[in-house]
């Protein structure tokens, strides 16, 4: 199943409602289950971004749709990216036309 990195960033509002944090963690991963997904790894950090979400959903469309459901609520914003583990980054190099 394709894997995908959330970077996020608290919003104001999140920030505000931090005792909350915890709680909307566990609701992004009941959503995720009802999309046939997980968010596999969470970590709070610190640096330019707030947290780190490691998720895991069945395509690009599903991704997108738990990443913005998730957002909308106002809590914290999202830069998400897709991962190729290191497996399929092989096949990528692999797969690279000669020069």
């Amino acid at each position: 199943m394709p894997t995908y990195i959330s970077l996020l960033e608290y919003t104001e509002q999140g920030i505000q409602n931090i005792d909350e944090s915890p709680d909307r963690l566990a609701n992004a991963r009941e959503l995720a289950e009802s999309m046939d997904s997980t968010v596999d790894q969470f970590y709070l950090t610190f640096g330019e971004y707030d947290a780190v979400a490691v998720i895991e959903a069945p395509d690009d469309e599903t991704a997108a749709q738990l990443v913005l459901t998730v957002t909308r609520a106002g809590a914290i914003s999202s830069e998400t990216l897709k991962a190729f583990p290191e497996d399929e980054y092989r096949e990528v190099i692999e797969g690279l036309p000669e020069q």
